[in-house]
């Protein structure tokens, strides 16, 4: 994940974050290398979040993404969430899995501030706001 961090494609999460998280985390492997990952962030029994999604830029363009996506929106469903969203530069990706843009407005404020305020593009983002209802 650290060249997405560096880019300022992923925020960077800290040990901390990350170890009071990692149930939320699916990983991909091949050939026991992990190659994609990414993570469901639940804000309310109805809402929830794709987060973290990254696949090793040698691996891109085999589906690793789309299959970390669908089994996170398994996972939602299984969580009897209603809708899943997602901030993203990549809107075509998250379009062909279902997703709709929608408004930044619209995003609950408890995002922006836990998350959005560590970005170093805040307040300038330039991500797309997208949501699937399940």
């Amino acid at each position: 994940m650290k060249p997405y961090i560096d880019e300022g494609i992923i925020l960077y999460r800290d040990d901390d974050e990350i170890a009071t998280n990692i149930r939320s985390y699916v990983l991909v492997y091949e050939n026991k290398i992990p190659v994609g990952v990414g993570a469901l962030h639940i804000f309310s029994p109805f809402l929830g979040e794709i987060r973290s999604l990254a696949v090793n830029k040698n691996y891109q363009n085999k589906g690793i993404g789309k299959e970390i996506v669908r089994s996170l929106l398994n996972e939602a469903k299984n969580l009897s969430l209603k809708e899943v969203l997602v901030l993203t530069y990549h809107k075509e990706f998250f379009e062909k899995l279902g997703f709709r843009e929608i408004s930044k407005e619209s995003i609950p404020d408890k995002k922006i501030w836990a998350d959005c305020i560590k970005c170093k593009f805040f307040p300038n983002c330039n991500e797309i706001a997208l949501i699937t209802s399940l």
